[in-house]
């Protein structure tokens, strides 16, 4: 599918081509630019000159040839962040933590970075823009277990695994930074993200077993495709120091998703099995997100954002793609 046709460009905040001619455009600073943030670019070009940060050559040719300006660093040596005091006016985040820990010291070297004293060059461009604001994509994960409970964003985090509090760590350094910098942050609590090309064929090929249903736990799910349009209309209407659920109107148990990507893909569904023998048979991973049931609420994706989900179900989805 078309990056550029899917993200439908200006069905949301249409720009206007003759007053863009007239102004310069306000800088744009993106750390981590995977499948998702890559499917927003085509429409924050058009808003902003884009900054990304890349660590390999062949990336950044990639990035240029898009249309964006590379910045080779990399957030795990911090001498390479030196360039980034005062480039980047608004700021997408979306860079992974790291692999281990309960802390995200990713996230604490870019703020670092972003906090010193621009170079002189730089001091012009930045000091006359308002404070611009920033983005930075989390996980619904953040939650915990509510065994199954409908939550929403005032429900609190309270996350169970470290991989989710080293979310929950960038969360907490990315909102202190903003209150001391007078930047407006939008948080953006993402749960699993799937499109064409992300679907679990491979483990379903495999014949990994999932839970009976009355076992089983609830999943929430975002199209790639609404994760991008929503990072793009934070930029310009998220709420100071917000947190939004992006996630779809229909949570569904985990193994009812396998057996739906299954029927869509001509797969045999999974094999189900009991949460003991679960123990046995899947991988520590696995049961790491077994181990967490809930439904997310959207309302305030829909209400303050005003994003209207191209695909509000995972079956509007295959119904039109399959």
């Amino acid at each position: 599918m078309d990056i550029v046709k899917s993200f439908q460009i200006n069905q949301v905040l249409p720009i206007n081509k003759n007053r863009s001619r007239q102004r310069i455009k306000p800088r744009l600073l993106i750390a981590g630019c995977g499948d998702v943030v890559t499917r927003a670019l085509p429409w924050l070009l058009q808003r902003f000159r884009v900054f990304v940060l890349c660590r390999r050559p062949e990336v950044a040719d990639r990035l240029r040839a898009l249309g964006a300006v590379p910045v080779l660093a990399d957030l795990d040596h911090p001498a390479t962040l030196t360039r980034l005091a005062g480039l980047g006016a608004a700021l997408i985040h979306s860079v992974p933590p790291d692999a281990s820990g309960e802390v995200d010291s990713r996230t604490r070297k870019l703020l670092n970075a972003l906090q010193k004293r621009p170079p002189r060059s730089n001091r012009a461009s930045i000091l006359t823009y308002p404070p611009r604001p920033a983005v930075y994509i989390s996980t619904t994960g953040v939650y915990g277990n509510a065994a199954g409970q409908w939550l929403d964003e005032s429900s609190g985090a309270r996350p169970d695994s470290a991989r989710a509090r080293r979310r929950a760590s960038a969360e907490q350094q990315l909102r202190g930074w903003a209150r001391r910098t007078q930047r407006p942050l939008a948080i953006l609590r993402a749960p699993g993200i799937y499109a064409a090309g992300r679907l679990p064929t491979e483990r379903i090929s495999r014949g990994d077993p999932v839970l009976h249903q009355e076992e089983d736990s609830w999943s929430n799910h975002i199209h790639a495709d609404d994760l991008a349009r929503a990072i793009g209309i934070a930029l310009f209407r998220g709420r100071p120091l917000r947190t939004y659920n992006v996630v779809d109107d229909a949570p569904s148990r985990m193994g009812d998703w396998f057996d739906e990507v299954a029927d869509a893909c001509h797969l045999p569904r999974p094999p189900r099995i009991t949460r003991e023998q679960a123990q046995v048979k899947l991988s520590p991973a696995i049961l790491s997100y077994l181990g967490e049931s809930r439904r997310l609420r959207n309302t305030r994706l829909k209400q303050e954002l005003r994003v209207r989900l191209r695909w509000p179900t995972t079956a509007s989805f295959f119904a039109s793609s399959f």
